[in-house]
């Protein structure tokens, strides 16, 4: 069963976002992780790749990280783009950085769903998100996914409404 999150929700946490870490993001360009790095970067947010055997390298201009202990702060959101048997760990390692990262969301990807890891961020304060995509939720949430009637149920051709960071989805 796919978590419920109300919409409010979710866009407060794309909104209070500014740096995300992707644990699991790929060089490969046919993988989801590498176009939702893309996607993120291209609507403003700054994501820092996790992996380690791509640690010291870049990803789409972005410096390769080992593990999110090696990140320079600040990190408001962890992204796991990794098995749900790997959250827990994931989220221990996160939570030993919480302060110094100054981290508020565990953000799960579709598929990745741990209630043990969830349950551990919760406890210590954070937002947590499973089984989304921050790509597709800001993308639905700013209207670019509702473009042309999909999703909205009805066929029209306004531009797409912008996702406002500030605030508010703003259309221009």
């Amino acid at each position: 069963m796919m978590p419920s999150y109300t919409n409010d929700y979710i866009a407060g946490i794309l909104r209070n976002t500014r740096t995300i870490a992707m644990v699991g993001a790929s060089g490969n360009e046919m993988r989801p992780s590498y176009f939702a790095m893309k996607y993120l970067l291209d609507h403003g947010f700054k994501v820092v790749p996790i992996n380690p055997g791509l640690a010291g390298k870049e990803i789409l201009g972005q410096k390769v990280y080992g593990a999110l202990k090696d990140v320079p702060g600040p990190v408001d959101m962890v992204d796991i783009f990794r098995s749900p048997d790997a959250a827990p760990g994931i989220v221990k390692d996160a939570l030993a950085e919480k302060e110094r990262f100054g981290l508020k969301t565990i953000w799960m990807q579709l598929g990745v769903v741990n209630e043990v890891a969830a349950q551990m961020a919760r406890a210590a304060g954070l937002n947590v998100v499973m089984d989304r995509c921050p790509k597709i939720e800001y993308g639905r949430l700013s209207g670019e996914i509702g473009w042309m009637g999909v999703n909205r149920r009805v066929i029209d051709n306004r531009k797409p409404a912008t996702f406002s960071k500030g605030g508010s989805l703003n259309r221009g």
